[in-house]
């Protein structure tokens, strides 16, 4: 019964975020009700709680995570900028001559928005709200039109500059060096969030790709579900080329100031992270999107979503020093290894848990919770960070997109008009998971999809 407790301590944890009570007050009061029973029976060690405040200075002085309220800011900032109404009009009148165009367009924009911005309830709501009512209009399947602004509106996961894989990327270098301490070595190597960054920059493009195919074959066996705009509507847009000029250039610059300063070895991160923020903020001002008001609001919401990242962090930490105490990772680790197949086996069991997972939990309770617990296990059986990292973040965006709590379904919900149903938004969603499961696989099968651009850029 002893040895079950740690399994207990996750079990109730899983059980009472799935009343709905808040996050970090759950993994934090679930760990410490876990610490007071088995103090009090003899079976924990109160010492292991003494860590708590180390803890939660080393939460505070985290350095990569000062990214997190800067690309929340950017993200924020940009949204208020109208950035995505102006590049969502500007694709439409591209690409609206073909069948399948209005998607396209849809699915480019995402990724656009997700390398400027990297919130996905941002981005699912503000192409709901502005590219859904034009879709059906023009006669799209509500099925592939919800799909699609859902499963474009979660590349934010998976391109950077991501808030997942800064997280991500600060859990698995703390994984990656507990890994080799607990194998003797003493001067670990690390991994950073810029390796993770472009670990994920080709599978997020081909995963773009994917979802264009996805359309194009949509357009090719069912044109009456995907119809295009007329093209004398379309000719009366006069200046097409310079106005989408207008609108690609800005955020594209953007872009390549955050990702080329990571790439070209610049700046980290972090001090990437200010540049977009900066930047942002000189965006706003050039389309004259900027007053106090809409500073105050911005601020409001880094502000919210920041703390909330932190708290949970905090919580999380709390609970995976009780696991830890009760041998939780010590039971983990003699689960993976005597699981049949070896290391191929384990990471297929935990792929398996975290997509089972996504669909009750979000990725910010994943990340803390079970990454920790599981990475360095894997890690020491010789898998590559950058690779696992990515592999990762890609299974935690299907979580936004899983019913019944995917994410990303309730923000578009929220904006649908009534006659777009629920059925039909899950429904929607259904042929963009599978193609992320494909490419799981894929990146599973070709891992230097990962690993190449890393080592051709840091050697």
């Amino acid at each position: 019964m002893i040895e079950l407790l740690p399994l207990l301590l996750f079990a109730g944890a899983i059980i009472i975020l799935l009343m709905g009570y808040s996050v970090a007050f759950s993994l934090a009061g679930t760990g410490l009700l876990f610490a007071a029973i088995g103090t009090l029976t003899g079976h924990f060690d109160s010492v292991f709680l003494e860590a708590i405040p180390n803890r939660i200075f080393g939460v505070m002085n985290n350095e990569v995570l000062i990214a997190v309220p800067l690309f929340v800011f950017m993200g924020v900032m940009l949204e208020k900028s109208r950035v995505a109404e102006e590049l969502l009009d500007t694709m439409a009148a591209l690409f609206g001559t073909l069948r399948g165009g209005l998607g396209i367009s849809v699915t480019l924009v995402g990724m656009l928005l997700a390398a400027s911005t990297g919130i996905v309830g941002a981005t699912v709501v503000t192409m709901g709200l502005l590219s859904l009512p034009t879709m059906l209009k023009r006669g799209y399947d509500p099925a592939v039109a919800t799909g699609t602004i859902c499963a474009s509106g979660t590349l934010g996961q998976i391109i950077p500059p991501s808030i997942v894989l800064v997280l991500l990327g600060d859990v698995i270098s703390s994984a990656y060096q507990q890994a080799q301490i607990d194998q003797g070595i003493f001067s670990p190597e690390t991994v950073t969030v810029g390796d993770l960054f472009l670990g994920a920059l080709i599978p997020g493009l081909l995963l773009v790709a994917a979802y264009i195919g996805y359309m194009v074959f949509v357009a090719i066996t069912r044109p009456a579900a995907v119809p295009a705009i007329p093209e004398a509507e379309l000719n009366q847009i006069t200046n097409l080329w310079l106005r989408a000029l207008k609108a690609l250039l800005p955020p594209v610059l953007l872009i390549g100031l955050v990702l080329g300063s990571i790439l070209g070895g610049f700046a980290t991160p972090t001090e990437a992270a200010s540049v977009g923020a900066v930047g942002a903020i000189g965006l706003a001002l050039m389309r004259r999107a900027l007053n106090l008001q809409t500073l105050n609001e911005v601020m409001r919401s880094t502000t919210q979503v920041s703390a909330m990242v932190f708290i949970i962090l905090v919580g999380a930490s709390i609970f995976s020093l009780v696991f830890r105490g009760y041998g939780g990772d010590d039971l983990v680790r003699d689960f993976l290894n005597d699981l049949p197949g070896g290391v191929v086996g384990a990471m297929a069991i935990v792929m398996l848990i975290v997509f089972l997972l996504g669909f009750f939990l979000d990725f910010i309770e994943i990340t803390f919770v079970v990454v920790p617990i599981v990475a360095p296990i894997l890690l020491a059986m010789g898998l590559d960070p950058i690779w696992l990292g990515v592999m990762l973040a890609l299974n935690l965006q299907t979580s936004f997109l899983t019913p019944p709590f995917g994410f990303a379904l309730f923000y578009l919900r929220g904006v649908a008009p009534p006659h777009v149903s629920t059925g039909q938004i899950y429904k929607g969603v259904v042929p963009f998971i599978l193609i992320q499961l494909a490419m799981l696989a894929l990146l599973a099968w070709q891992t230097g999809l990962a690993t190449w651009l890393p080592a051709r850029v840091y050697g």
